[in-house]
């Protein structure tokens, strides 16, 4: 099994690169017909050309290229209704002579749309009805009968990707372009989402000076961080984390001499709100702490506290 599973990999790889050879001029026009279209990019096929047509889409769409995918037999039942005459068509069919997509060329050349194709024939119907021709023949495929679309699919999904990483390079796309639109992904969360929106602002546990023991466990235990604020929200003095306190009965388990400022630690970590979440995380991982102040390092106000496993 595992000496089929590299055959079909050594298959597919040698598929890529015959592909890949036949990239030619053709491809940098589609690219410049897509990056000038004022309207959707829209994408068509059926069966297994299909399925990788909504990947192809789904991908063109996450990184910049305003697109859908539309069933080309849905299309002759109302969704031709949804291609603007601005609109720019691509076409998959690994043989160019798919029969529901030949019939949507005729009303897209009356739409006067611009058409891309992506099939496996440069001679095939589809191939020399179209503007822009980009061609994935390969040689076999790695289904052992020859029958099941394998490599070619493969194929026509890695000129997909193609068309879109050149797209993402030619209108400069950055990682916060693309969380944009991930907003609920991992890196969404990291390039967008800020300490402010993440901080806890309400009954922070702010202790005077000269509190005695028991009051300062009591506020540690109420406010549920691990942790006391000594100051007020405009002037903080430091903080006792509960492995400052642990460490300072270590030292000396007599809790009625224990003093706030001999726990305490001095020089707290005090970040800005706007801050990325991502951050203040490696700058806590970095400095091996799980919590830092919120507010302005500056004068030592804080508004809040962020901590990094309340994500």
């Amino acid at each position: 099994m595992q000496e089929i599973a590299k055959r079909v990999f050594k298959d597919e790889i040698q598929s890529l690169q015959e592909a890949a050879s036949l990239i030619d001029e053709q491809f940098t026009k589609a690219v410049d017909a897509i990056l000038q279209s004022k309207g959707k990019l829209i994408v068509t096929g059926a069966g297994k050309s299909g399925l990788i047509g909504k990947k192809i889409a789904a991908t063109l769409a996450s990184t910049g290229t305003s697109s859908f995918f539309m069933h080309p037999t849905e299309a002759f039942h109302g969704d031709l209704g949804m291609i603007g005459h601005n609109d720019l068509i691509i076409l998959i069919s690994y043989s160019g002579e798919t029969d529901e997509i030949i019939r949507l060329i005729p009303f897209l050349k009356w739409n006067k749309n611009k058409i891309v194709s992506i099939t496996g024939n440069s001679s095939s119907t589809i191939a020399t009805n179209t503007d822009f021709h980009l061609n994935v023949h390969i040689t076999h495929e790695a289904c052992p009968l020859k029958l099941a679309p394998t490599s070619s699919t493969t194929a026509t999904l890695v000129m997909g990707d193609a068309l879109a990483v050149a797209l993402m390079e030619a209108r400069h796309f950055q990682p916060e372009d693309f969380a944009r639109f991930h907003p609920g992904g991992s890196l969404g969360r990291k390039l967008l989402v800020k300490v402010k929106d993440m901080m806890r602002t309400h009954k922070l546990p702010f202790i005077k000076e000269d509190v005695p023991f028991t009051e300062l466990l009591l506020c540690m235990s109420e406010g549920r961080l691990g942790m006391v604020i000594v100051g007020d929200t405009s002037n903080v003095k430091g903080v006792i984390t509960d492995g400052d306190l642990r460490r300072s009965l270590m030292r000396n388990p007599d809790t009625t001499t224990q003093t706030v400022a001999g726990m305490m630690n001095p020089n707290p970590v005090i970040i800005n709100e706007d801050e990325l979440i991502h951050q203040a995380d490696e700058l806590m991982i970095r400095k091996k702490i799980t919590t830092v102040l919120v507010g302005s390092p500056e004068n030592r106000s804080v508004k809040g506290i962020y901590q990094i496993y309340t994500r």
